[in-house]
């Protein structure tokens, strides 16, 4: 498990990564989903997220930052979440 201190840290760190500034970070209970994006830029993850391995929660987080700069699931939103989860088979292993 992790804090979420320690998770907010991987979700700014990832967004400077990435280009893209969240305007806010909650954690709270959610029932269906792992995360979510408002379109003024507040990103919502699931508590249940910081139980999960650091794959998985990295899965989540990109998802959900790269709808800052795309914000529904077209072919742009898919060749870059492909992209960054290319990228870290080979420089994120644990």
């Amino acid at each position: 498990m992790i804090t979420a201190k320690k998770f907010k840290d991987e979700v700014m760190f990832l967004a400077q990564d990435i280009g893209v500034e969240p305007k806010e970070i909650q954690i709270r209970k959610m029932k269906r989903k792992w995360g979510s994006c408002s379109s003024k830029g507040r990103l919502t993850f699931a508590a249940a997220l910081l139980e999960k391995p650091k794959d998985f929660r990295f899965k989540a987080v990109l998802h959900e930052l790269l709808h800052l700069k795309y914000p529904n699931h077209g072919r742009m939103f898919r060749t870059m979440l492909n992209n960054y989860l290319e990228k870290n088979l080979f420089t994120n292993k644990e």
